[in-house]
């Protein structure tokens, strides 16, 4: 898992990005600290891809400021922009944007040599950077010569040959197969944990952010929903974004003690909470029953299957109801229940394995 860290007091990153792309408006908070590993997570439109081209300098603000190591990089109010060759700032994009024209070795070479290296050193660098990503045998290679893990190491290398004081990664494995990811995955969080700057990942899958960073930050419609280490947001989903991303069933209800009312039903959680609450179960608490099981089981309630999906090992059952959930079944069990599209069950959770926290 990622590294524990503390927060240093001063964050090597204070930014207030505000931003307009047409329509769209991006307003979000964002503190990183020197060796701190943040992932922004969010859906598709969220404005994460905005936050991104703004700490990068390809998108001005129209507010707030963007200070890095004390230096003020983007503040309209004060009329400072930086632009973006200026800025001590590695960007590795999606798709890596190597040079076609340029080997591996004068790709990483770039960066230093823009800042004012000569050709020597600044190839004498790259050359080192591609030894520390394990490349040193490809450095004549151009990026069609190199497998997509190794165009990703090389675009690894070259964001890091200019030390940056932020780095920023955007999606950064998602352009590679199952396979190279992993290994990609574990190669990157080794180079991530000997940064010493900021590192900020953009990011839609939730294995990358959970493995790689020290904090998430979830952004939806151009705002910061949720944000703290991932103990604390997977056990406590404050949207449905985030209760899919962890794979939980999430509602928003009224609580007096351990009782929560989400629409015309009452569940029994293992808290107790007063007033507005969430109440959260994973799927694979939810058992689906024929009939009303016997017994008096206190969260039981008639439902409808909406639809039917695998989920891994397991069958995913989409159910319509007083509450809309997702429960988890066996194959076997699925057999045995002949579930189908309409068709009338009883689902059931039990109340330790119902969560409730104040909404």
């Amino acid at each position: 898992m990622a590294r524990h860290h503390v927060t240093a007091p001063s964050p090597l990153l204070d930014a207030h990005l505000v931003a307009d792309r047409g329509a769209f408006h991006l307003d979000v908070r964002l503190r990183i600290a020197a060796g701190e590993v943040v992932a922004l997570l969010g859906p598709n439109g969220a404005g994460k891809t905005t936050a991104l081209r703004a700490l990068a300098g390809l998108h001005p603000l129209s507010a707030g400021h963007l200070t890095l190591g004390g230096t003020d990089l983007d503040h309209p109010e004060r009329r400072r922009w930086v632009p973006p060759e200026r800025r001590p700032v590695g960007v590795v994009f999606q798709d890596y944007l190597l040079f076609p024209h340029l080997s591996a070795l004068d790709n990483v070479a770039f960066g230093p040599r823009r800042r004012g290296a000569d050709r020597r050193a600044a190839r004498a660098r790259a050359q080192a950077w591609l030894d520390r990503v394990g490349l040193g045998g490809q450095a004549r290679d151009r990026p069609r010569q190199l497998s997509g893990g190794q165009a990703q190491r090389v675009a690894l290398a070259r964001a890091l040959a200019v030390e940056p004081t932020l780095l920023l990664l955007d999606e950064p494995l998602a352009a590679l197969d199952a396979r190279t990811r992993l290994d990609t995955r574990a190669e990157l969080q080794r180079h991530l944990g000997a940064h010493a700057g900021a590192t900020l990942l953009v990011t839609h899958d939730p294995l990358d952010a959970l493995v790689l960073a020290d904090r998430l930050v979830i952004v939806e419609q151009g705002r910061v929903v949720q944000e703290g280490d991932a103990a604390t947001v997977t056990a406590r989903p404050r949207t449905d974004y985030v209760a899919r991303l962890v794979g939980l069933n999430l509602h928003r209800g009224r609580a007096d003690g351990r009782s929560v009312t989400v629409g015309g039903l009452t569940l029994t959680a293992a808290d107790s909470v007063h007033g507005d609450a969430f109440v959260a179960f994973p799927p694979a608490a939810v058992a689906l029953h024929p009939g009303r099981p016997d017994g008096s089981p206190r969260n039981v309630w008639p439902a409808t299957v909406t639809g039917v999906q695998r989920h891994g090992d397991n069958l995913r059952v989409q159910l319509a109801g007083p509450v809309a959930v997702a429960a988890d079944v066996t194959p076997a069990a699925a057999a045995q229940l002949r579930l189908r599209p309409g068709q009338r069950v009883w689902a059931a959770v039990k109340a330790a394995e119902t969560r409730a926290y104040p909404a």
